[in-house]
């Protein structure tokens, strides 16, 4: 069962969706079903990105204590 939708877009995104419906011969609603299939499946399959690996090049650029992050004198007073 096809679900409806409305969609706002700009005018020349709609003139082109209608012109490329035209070229392959198909609806407007079947190029955009289409279109956002693709565009899912990538999402999907698109590796996970995580804070380290875009922060990755950063780790050992800054001067600072080797046991930072075990050493629980660090946090001694934090938040007080």
């Amino acid at each position: 069962m096809m679900r409806p939708i409305s969609l706002k877009m700009p005018r020349h995104l709609a003139r082109e969706v209608s012109e490329a419906a035209r070229r392959r011969g198909v609806s407007r609603s079947a190029l955009i079903r289409e279109a956002l299939e693709t565009f899912l499946r990538r999402e999907r399959a698109a590796p996970t990105v995580s804070a380290l690996s875009r922060a990755v090049d950063l780790a050992g650029a800054f001067p600072g204590p080797d046991d930072l992050s075990v050493n629980p004198d660090y946090m001694r007073g934090f938040g007080r």
